[in-house]
């Protein structure tokens, strides 16, 4: 269960820091504006995903169950290949040297600590 709360815990986060600092949500019909790279974002590209891969992993824990641990695993692939081959290009086309700069300085999937403070 602490798996799974920590993950839907980061999606809130992450859905809050669009709507304070982006102005906009995480949703395709009403994206933010402006870019964000602060709150989860400062510390990894993709926390919305991975608070999503966090609560199916917690649910597949919670219940014993190896098959939604497995749909996990499939989650995880099929997130990667959406981010690799239509987010990212995709953020570049809309944010360009900005969005570049915060791809080289943030992982795309395990958080590191930044090198300076927002």
């Amino acid at each position: 269960m602490v798996v799974g709360l920590a993950g839907a815990l980061l999606a809130v986060w992450c859905i809050g820091t669009f709507v304070t600092k982006g102005k906009g949500t995480p949703a395709p019909f009403d994206p933010p504006p402006e870019f964000v790279a602060s709150g989860p974002y400062r510390y990894v590209r993709n926390p919305m995903y991975i608070g999503g891969l966090f609560v199916i992993l917690g649910a597949g824990f919670a219940l014993a169950s190896p098959s939604i641990v497995m749909l996990a695993g499939i989650f995880a692939l099929g997130v990667h290949l959406f981010v690799l081959l239509y987010e990212e290009p995709a953020l570049k086309r809309r944010f360009g040297e900005s969005y570049m700069r915060y791809k080289t300085s943030v992982n795309r999937w395990f958080p590191r600590i930044p090198s300076s403070i927002d």
